[in-house]
């Protein structure tokens, strides 16, 4: 316990210029400084003695940040516009999250606490080298990938983006949340351009300005003062087998096809349909996801090469007819004259597929879930509720 204590005592002194300085101003009394340190000295030894859990360095970091929004908080109240050690908090709770993701490296939860409390303090670069370590630890966390892609295409770096998803994808082809995300991703920057096409002088394809601060890459850093691997080499790279999942023609047009045609939504479903985790369900997934698009000018094209496929590879399947039943009415608002007519027309779809569909009773499931939907809307047309109640009976009699 020596070693321990020792240890202790050096990260409490380390704070001492902050509590000093609080004193100093009055923000916090001397009594409550005491309990301070001596809070403190309870986390450090909790979280040195061997054996410690994540959990108990997890709720050091938080009792930080209570502590760090409360000296917010009086600070305001007492109008103290500048205070030296301002930032002091913001780094302890850091580097709580540094010290406990290198002592448990395999905990995700540790791993996405300390990617949000970076993201929420707008501490770009730490969120950054934060993710790098996650991802070389867990390479195979597709909600981690998800997480770094996305951010790059919020920030307008769809190339990044392509390269977080392409390289995620490789590791995870055991389920495919990752490529979902992925085609989403690349549908939302579809919208994107087409949005800039309506705009005379504006280069629909050109990449959004990306704050350097804000900028997640795959290969080489800006950063002098942390230690990243300028070639790229710190993010995992995927064996031989993995690296096959996406091959390097499938690459090629993934990164540099622009995709105004919708060639790169298309491609990821067609990659996509060679994976063990492809089924008839998980196309189903894509084609709502891809119909939900319907201000795409191109939607049409890729919902129906997904159609295609299923009726292709999965003929009368249930998710196949499910797909086809309602392709009328997908997207369109039904409080619109549109919606009836296109009704009719599943109605016909409908009728016709639970006579040649390989599982009625499925088939049955998957219509009264999407009918209980619209059910659900307050301010549906009665006509059209009455519709939908007669269906639903029907389909529960049968």
């Amino acid at each position: 316990m020596a070693g321990v204590a020792g240890k202790a005592r050096f990260y409490l002194e380390r704070s001492v210029p902050q509590l000093r300085e609080w004193e100093e101003k009055e923000i916090f009394t001397k009594d409550e400084i005491r309990t301070i340190v001596q809070k403190r000295n309870e986390h450090e030894h909790r979280v040195l003695c061997p054996g410690n859990s994540p959990s108990e360095w997890s709720a050091y970091a938080k009792w930080e940040q209570s502590l760090e929004a409360l000296r917010s908080k009086r600070c305001k109240r007492l109008k103290i516009q500048h205070l030296n050690s301002a930032h002091a908090g913001q780094a302890r709770v850091m580097s709580i999250y540094d010290r406990s993701v290198n002592k448990h490296p395999g905990s995700s939860e540790l791993w996405r606490e300390y990617l949000n409390y970076t993201a929420s303090v707008k501490a770009a670069k730490r969120w950054r080298k934060t993710m790098t370590g996650a991802l070389r630890m867990m390479p195979h966390d597709a909600d981690l990938w998800i997480m770094a892609g996305r951010r790059s295409a919020r920030n307008g770096d769809m190339a990044s983006a392509r390269g977080f998803f392409m390289r995620g994808c490789r590791f995870c082809n055991k389920d495919c949340r990752l490529w979902v995300e992925y085609a989403k991703s690349e549908m939302e920057w579809l919208v994107k351009v087409d949005k800039r096409k309506e705009v005379k002088g504006v280069d629909a394809l050109r990449p959004d300005r990306v704050e350097d601060d804000d900028e997640l890459r795959i290969v080489g850093s800006d950063d002098d003062d942390e230690e990243e691997d300028v070639d790229g080499s710190s993010l995992p790279e995927p064996s031989k087998v993995q690296a096959k999942v996406i091959d390097k023609r499938a690459a090629e047009q993934l990164k540099f096809n622009p995709a105004m045609d919708g060639a790169i939504p298309m491609a990821i479903f067609d990659i996509s349909r060679k994976q063990a985790f492809f089924t008839p369900e998980v196309a189903e997934t894509f084609f709502f996801l891809f119909t939900s698009f319907k201000t795409l000018s191109v939607e049409p094209k890729i919902s129906q090469h997904v159609l295609d496929v299923l009726n292709e590879q999965f003929p009368e399947h249930p998710a196949t007819c499910n797909c086809f039943i309602r392709q009328p009415i997908l997207g369109v608002n039904p409080n619109t004259a549109d919606f009836p007519r296109g009704l009719r027309e599943v109605l016909v779809r409908l009728g016709d597929k639970l006579d040649t569909t390989t599982d009625k009773v499925a088939l049955g499931k998957k219509t009264a879930a999407w009918i209980d939907g619209y059910l659900a809307l307050g301010d549906l047309d009665e006509g059209i509720r009455e519709v939908l109640k007669h269906i639903k009976g029907k389909l529960e009699l049968s």
